[in-house]
């Protein structure tokens, strides 16, 4: 399209000049923007760069200079944001456990780069991973950043942070003499001041966020699944520190003890929230806690937990009994009011498989419409990335969807996306 852009004076005679500016015009049998819960009928998007410039109703004519991709027959969405994602790994049973001795960064760094390209032509263009080994994640998003690799946008917390012998210790169910010199570097911490150390470690490692295991988990080499580990002060120290630095703080937790002990705290985000009951909504909704559900991964393991042998024996009666109760436990919190953003824990389920989540949702009580919000405005407004990402509106970033049928009459739909732009960039047609 022509766009006069200024005129230059040349000699003593002004000139006006125009140029051609070339756009991507996408012509969309029906969109779902994110900002309500209705689909538009047809409509047109002009992307400009990386941008999207424009909403139109019906289908606008594309200059002769621009290009024209044509989903007529498709409805599009925002980009799907997966808040709770481990690029780095995917479960495969007791080897998963041996990997800590057979894999080196590099490894680990290679498996991300793969994984991530799964996750984004699963139609998600945002994630944020919540634990890694060596800051691989860190190296990753600044690669996708710099076009160096494919994948989502990344905003990683680098390495979780634990208390000793907890969820996420790296030296838990090893001898003593193959047990690392751990300490808040690593992500073991014991009291404020080491705790404070650890974000502060984070923040000069390049992790976005901070994520910590306020609980026992179900994958981990100990016997809880779900006792508090972090203290009140430990808390505090990441919180307070964590918002010195402007990083969100996600905290894994089953135990109703640690997820109080955390929100109070003034923590961002609850994931898993297992044993959350009403007393924990309840106190979620006054500090405006998100709640992370990853229902597929409670799913993933205890089906897997059936299995003889897959899982270590000290691993397995916690992913019988905690895996069932995940979705129960959402279908309760979203009747409550809670906040709630996509997430699956993808690494513990296969990657690529994310969209299987929305079902889980929708089986679980979630009308079709909140889940998908729940994957984009939501997930975006819990990030602070709202008016950057999260719904189809001028001024935002071009990371669209599309699909064949009606999500909103059946949400499976979204486990088969035909189309993905991230950045104005088609990376699925």
């Amino acid at each position: 399209m022509k766009k006069l852009v200024k005129s230059i004076l040349m000699g003593t005679v002004l000139l006006p000049v125009s140029v051609l500016h070339a756009a991507t015009i996408i012509h969309a049998g029906n969109a779902f923007t994110g900002t309500d819960d209705k689909l538009t009928g047809p409509v047109s998007l002009t992307i400009e760069d990386d941008k999207i410039t424009h909403v139109d109703k019906g289908y606008i004519k594309a200059g002769a200079e621009d290009t024209l991709v044509d989903l007529k027959d498709a409805v599009i969405m925002p980009g799907f944001m997966d808040m709770h994602v481990h690029l780095s790994s995917q479960q495969s049973g007791t080897a998963s456990y041996l990997k800590r001795y057979t894999q080196n960064e590099a490894d680990y760094a290679l498996a991300a780069a793969y994984y991530a390209e799964k996750t984004l032509q699963a139609g998600f263009t945002t994630v944020r991973n919540l634990g890694d080994s060596y800051n691989e994640t860190v190296a990753l998003r600044n690669a996708i950043s710099k076009g160096m690799a494919v994948g989502p946008r990344i905003y990683t917390a680098a390495k979780s942070i634990a208390t000793t012998g907890g969820h996420a210790d790296p030296s838990n169910g090893l001898a003593k003499l193959l047990r690392p010199d751990t300490g808040p570097e690593s992500g073991v911490i014991n009291g404020e001041a080491e705790a404070r150390e650890a974000v502060r470690q984070r923040y000069q490692d390049g992790a976005d966020a901070i994520k910590i295991t306020a609980t026992g988990g179900v994958l981990s080499v100990a016997k809880s699944g779900q006792n508090p580990q972090f203290m009140p002060d430990e808390l505090d120290g990441v919180v307070q520190t964590a918002k010195d630095y402007g990083m969100t703080v996600a905290v894994h937790a089953h135990g109703k003890e640690g997820m109080i002990r955390a929100i109070k705290a003034g923590v961002t985000s609850i994931e898993h929230g297992t044993y959350m009951d009403n007393e924990v909504m309840k106190l979620m909704k006054k500090h405006g806690t998100y709640y992370v559900p990853t229902i597929l991964a409670g799913e993933f393991v205890a089906e897997k937990a059936k299995i003889d042998g897959y899982f270590p024996e000290i691993v397995r009666p916690k992913a019988a009994a905690i895996g069932p109760l995940i979705k129960s436990t959402f279908g309760k919190a979203y009747k409550a009011g809670v906040n709630i953003a996509f997430g699956t824990d993808s690494g513990v389920s296969a990657h690529g498989d994310n969209a299987q989540e929305f079902g889980l949702m929708v089986e679980a009580g979630m009308p079709p419409a909140k889940a998908i919000q729940a994957a984009t405005i939501n997930a975006a407004t819990m990030l602070g990335i709202e008016n950057e990402v999260g719904t189809l509106e001028a001024g935002k970033f071009a990371d669209i969807v599309a699909v064949k049928g009606n999500p909103l009459d059946d949400i499976t739909i979204l486990e088969n996306v035909q189309f993905v732009m991230k950045g104005g960039k088609i990376y699925k047609q």
